[in-house]
């Protein structure tokens, strides 16, 4: 059953990129395989599979790069971005600011809100799950988000502007240890470990790198 991966994007901006009602006339082509080609990429880097995602990756922006139109590139860029910062990568979003220009504004507060700078008056053009979450920087609304990889992106939004809770922090390792996602869960154990270091929490720093040792073993971050 395909995983309705969009929702953890701004779902309300990148329909008209990857949605289609079947009532409408036929999909274009570009459309299904940019899709296609965006859903494969992203489970790929989750999985820790570099390879695989910077193939498909390339497929998918030359599939939307057939349009002509920057915007939706820009869409595109922002998914990858928002995989990034669900795995804990901190920076801006270099190739989505290469298209900034063309953006609309609900694109441009996305981008904002992924380097944790989003503005009060932004926050009312993100989708409403994450809405809320950058509202409130609530754990028990980040908890309440259905689909995992937008409930992880929220979390590394959270990160970025520097009010992750431990709390915060706990769901983000759940969820991606419940998923598999061994890239963005190495990621958020290590933040445990280095909060549990500067509490002087050796104990605990101790079992979680143990827990590290053991994603490790099922291969190498390629």
């Amino acid at each position: 059953m395909p995983r309705r991966w969009l929702r953890w994007s701004a779902a309300a901006f990148a329909s008209a990129l990857l949605i289609a009602c079947s009532s409408k006339p036929p999909v274009p082509d570009w459309q299904m395989n940019a899709h296609a080609s965006a859903q494969k990429a992203i489970e790929a880097y989750l999985s820790g599979n570099a390879r695989v995602e910077k193939l498909e990756w390339d497929r998918a922006r030359a599939e939307v790069a057939r349009t002509g139109r920057a915007d939706l590139l820009a869409r595109l860029e922002l998914m990858r971005c928002a995989a990034q910062v669900a795995s804990v990568v901190a920076g801006p979003c270099e190739p989505f600011e290469a298209l900034r220009q063309d953006a609309a504004p609900p694109e441009r507060a996305y981008a904002d809100y992924l380097a944790g700078r989003a503005t009060a008056s932004q926050v009312g053009l993100l989708p409403e799950a994450q809405r809320k979450v950058a509202a409130s920087g609530d754990a028990i609304a980040l908890a309440a988000m259905e689909e995992p990889l937008s409930r992880l992106v929220a979390a590394g939004a959270l990160l970025q502007a520097g009010r992750a809770s431990p709390a915060v922090v706990a769901s983000a390792v759940e969820t991606a240890s419940a998923q598999g996602w061994r890239r963005p869960l190495m990621a958020w154990l290590a933040i445990q470990v280095q909060r549990a270091e500067a509490a002087g929490d050796a104990e605990t720093a101790a079992t979680l790198r143990r827990r590290i040792t053991l994603v490790e073993q099922s291969g190498p971050l390629r």
